[in-house]
């Protein structure tokens, strides 16, 4: 691509910020709920450009009318949002939030609890949470940072966030409002617009190859008729946003270190 009079190289990192703002493109006046820097400055890019009624918090209990440096608070208040308030908008489906995945399967189900037997597990994560709640309520997207056959398993070590399968199971309660979205990695995105509701390659990210993603990932994962897209890279507009804006201090390259164009 290109800005002015020279050619912008593009780094993978903000190729993944777009990435995980375009999950909120046309999501309305919704609250996203992004966790970690890379969603982050995806959500806050979303509201600068294409998503301007979606909603920002401060992390703690006001919704704010700006999306600042990453690092910085906000400094427009547009409302009050104590965790009670936060709740109910769970509960109602206003919500849109990317979670983080320590396992991951072709289902969509995810793990952030242990690693292991849940009896006796080799390692304790962060525990269930919310995210039970999260994907039966509203829809639901996850980002990994760094994709692994470790990360995207064959079967999770424990349920944590509901995936298709598990929601059919468990009958119409579960299937009526469950929606999860994308799946956004450092190597691609992935969807499960499938006939089974199993995860597809849906675009790779510049200088990932079919066979570096497969390699990756511990189970088959569906490719799209006609082969992969590209993941689409920022505009001229985006790419000064992330770089002068939203995180001059590059704090996105610590969590998707620089890798080729």
């Amino acid at each position: 691509m290109t800005a002015g009079s020279g050619p912008l190289t593009v780094t993978r990192a903000e190729y993944c910020v777009v990435a995980c703002a375009e999950v909120w493109r046309g999501a309305g006046e919704v609250l996203a709920s992004p966790m970690g820097t890379v969603p982050t400055l995806g959500a806050r890019l979303a509201k600068r450009t294409f998503s301007p009624e979606l909603l920002l918090t401060d992390g703690e209990a006001l919704l704010v009318g700006d999306a600042p440096e990453a690092g910085n608070g906000a400094v427009v208040a547009e409302g009050w949002l104590p965790y009670r308030r936060h709740l109910a908008l769970v509960a109602t489906g206003r919500r849109h939030v990317m979670m983080g995945a320590s396992q991951i399967d072709r289902y969509g189900n995810q793990n952030i609890s242990c690693i292991g037997d849940w009896a006796r597990p080799s390692r304790q994560l962060l525990g269930v949470r919310g995210a039970p709640v999260n994907t039966l309520n509203h829809p639901t997207s996850y980002w990994v940072p760094r994709h692994s056959p470790r990360t995207f398993v064959e079967r999770v070590d424990m349920v944590c966030g509901v995936g298709y399968d598990r929601a059919a199971a468990a009958g119409p309660s579960a299937t009526r409002f469950h929606d999860v979205r994308e799946v956004v990695s450092n190597l691609g995105v992935f969807d499960f617009d499938t006939p089974d509701r199993t995860m597809r390659v849906r675009s790779l990210h510049p200088g990932v190859r079919p066979a570096d993603v497969r390699e990756a990932t511990g189970f088959a994962l569906r490719v799209p008729d006609g082969g992969v897209p590209g993941t689409r890279a920022p505009d001229a507009a985006e790419l000064r946003l992330i770089r002068e804006v939203l995180d001059p201090g590059e704090l996105r390259d610590r969590e998707v270190p620089p890798c080729g164009p």
